[in-house]
């Protein structure tokens, strides 16, 4: 009995000495919270059977059990289970300043969400940015989360990038520069219920790697960049490309012109801005359109309203008919509906922000809206069934299909009732119109999607 036992602590012995020799390090003993603090609410964290358990309490607000060390790149592993009503993360490169909103936690946050939305993988910027990476950019993850299970994370962070898998499948990729390094910590949300008082999630197997990092290999998911005009290998292996580097508009030109507008327009500091007019209308460098047209594609933009501004991105614009004002074409309303009257105007907010413009509103998803004088991200998807998606900073506020019976039924109440074959053209070009009004764009990017 004694040899079995000798050699069963010697196995032991070896196989802690293999995961050191590994590179990984466990981030709790089982025992204790030895390296960790809790930050911000009182909400209650135990112990037991070698699990973190964390327990809500009424009344308290979003509650973390933090790492005392701060970790910039890493590969993080850990196991979770959560009741099913209750909303929990765990952050990563994440902060604690006093000077930010009194100490309160602030960064990364992979999401974990057993709500039938189910974003579990996506990756939230805690009592900063709102969403990043809502997993609406890549729904074949939302199967990934088992309920009632022990969930496996793998998180890993290496320079601007940070990607997430749930139970071995892929869910967020992001690419930015905000927090290079920060504390990792385990969320127990508040709760705004007496009854949802108690809920519980539980935390284990928690171990993170520091050195011999490599990044895993590129898996093809939908790439969130918040760096300006930046396009990261993932992105370009995905089939994206620059429309504006930040300093060449050779991509684009005057509509109905040959040559980009030599007034009107103006590139600084990595910015491309339509300069104020007093609000009217093409009147002084015109609108510009991209130089190639496309038919089905991904096109993603950076915008910035200023006070009380109008523009818009418009897609299938032909210049086959010359118009008076802006070139015609399907437009992504660019607006500041609080305060330009063109949003009260034509059907029901069809002409906010967002909106497939004077046809269809734009869902009201107030946490997609950035205050006036903040970057925007916008995107237009057509598919190659004709099929066409807006989104506001992740979240998805419009869908409709081009050429379906509801489209021509707008169409033929809108302000184009007398265009023929509005917006139905089987390629066009991308246009960024000049309303009169400082707006600001970045990061043009597109990919074109194959029938």
């Amino acid at each position: 009995m004694k040899k079995l036992m000798m050699l069963a602590g010697c196995s032991v012995l070896m196989l802690a000495a293999a995961a050191q020799g590994s590179g990984w390090k466990s981030l709790f003993n089982g025992k204790d919270f030895t390296g960790w603090k809790q930050l911000n609410g009182k909400a209650k964290y135990s112990v037991e059977n070698g699990e973190i358990v964390g327990t809500t309490v009424y009344g308290q607000p979003n509650s973390f059990m933090v790492t005392e060390q701060e970790y910039g790149d890493f590969v993080l592993e850990l196991e979770f289970k959560v009741d099913s009503t209750m909303n929990s993360g765990v952050q990563f490169r994440s902060e604690s300043k006093p000077e930010y909103n009194n100490g309160r936690v602030h960064g990364y946050q992979f999401e974990i969400d057993p709500s039938p939305r189910a974003w579990s993988g996506g990756i939230y910027d805690e009592a900063r940015r709102d969403w990043l990476y809502p997993l609406d950019l890549n729904p074949s993850a939302k199967k990934a989360f088992r309920q009632g299970r022990w969930n496996k994370i793998k998180l890993q962070c290496i320079g601007n990038t940070m990607r997430t898998w749930l139970n071995d499948i892929p869910c967020a990729y992001l690419v930015d520069d905000l927090t290079p390094k920060g504390f990792i910590a385990l969320q127990v949300h508040g709760i705004g219920n007496k009854k949802d008082e108690g809920r519980q999630i539980r935390w284990r197997n928690i171990r993170i790697r520091t050195t011999g990092l490599k990044p895993a290999p590129l898996d093809g998911i939908f790439v969130v960049n918040m760096i300006p005009n930046n396009l990261s290998e993932a992105e370009k292996k995905n089939g994206f490309r620059l429309l504006f580097d930040g300093k060449n508009t050779t991509d684009w030109r005057g509509a109905y012109k040959k040559d980009f507008p030599g007034k009107g327009w103006e590139v600084k500091d990595g910015v491309l801005t339509v300069l104020s007019s007093g609000g009217k209308e093409s009147a002084n460098g015109g609108d510009i359109v991209t130089r190639k047209q496309y038919s089905a594609f991904i096109f993603e933009f950076d915008f910035k309203l200023t006070r009380g501004a109008n523009s818009g991105v418009k897609y299938f614009v032909t210049e086959s008919e010359k118009n008076k004002g802006s070139a015609i074409g399907l437009e992504y309303q660019i607006l500041d509906d609080a305060v330009h009257p063109d949003a009260k105007l034509g059907r029901d907010g069809n002409r906010t922000l967002s909106s497939l413009y004077d046809l269809i509103t734009s869902k009201r998803e107030k946490r997609a809206r950035k205050p006036i004088g903040q970057w925007n991200k916008g995107m237009v998807i057509v598919y190659p069934d004709n099929k066409v998606e807006h989104w506001l900073n992740g979240w998805k506020v419009i869908e409709y299909e081009r050429g379906s019976p509801e489209f021509l039924k707008l169409v033929a109440i809108s302000k184009y009732k007398n265009w023929p074959n509005f917006g139905m053209a089987p390629e066009g070009h991308l246009l960024l119109q000049d309303h009169g009004n400082e707006v600001s764009y970045r990061s043009l990017k597109i990919k074109e999607l194959k029938k």
